[in-house]
């Protein structure tokens, strides 16, 4: 009996293996995501400082439009990057919590995976049951 009982709580540890897994995963993916997000802002912020650039050159814009165009634009990809690395940090904090939970989880299980080779090999012999 105590051993079908350390058997359930062994596959209660997978399932929360399995979840804590499965939401570190989601988190990587949003990781991944606000690293391209982070650089599609500044190739987006090059091609129009570059576009900008050239209309300066052609003496399309004046000097002083120039600048402040491109003080705005400067203003809005660090607005956008810090959301973006708040966002971030965010991501990080939930990371590490979850890698700590799922330390915790595999500890436990560890402990009562060899309590119940403990079990087995105590309730058991080769030669049939001990008494």
């Amino acid at each position: 009996m105590a051993i079908s009982n350390i058997q359930e709580t062994l596959l209660m540890y997978t399932k929360q293996k399995s979840m804590i897994n499965e939401k570190l995963s989601d988190i990587m993916f949003d990781m991944l995501n606000a690293s391209k997000d982070s650089s599609n802002i500044q190739s987006k912020y090059n091609t129009k400082l570059q576009n900008y650039y050239y209309q300066y050159e052609n003496d399309t814009i004046d000097q002083t439009e120039y600048q402040n165009i491109t003080e705005q634009m400067e203003k809005e990809r660090e607005y956008e990057l810090a959301n973006l690395n708040s966002w971030e940090t965010e991501l990080e904090l939930d990371k590490n919590n979850y890698e700590t939970r799922l330390n915790e989880v595999t500890t436990f299980e560890s402990t009562w995976t060899k309590l119940l080779q403990t079990n087995v090999k105590t309730d058991f012999t080769y030669g049939g049951a001990q008494q």
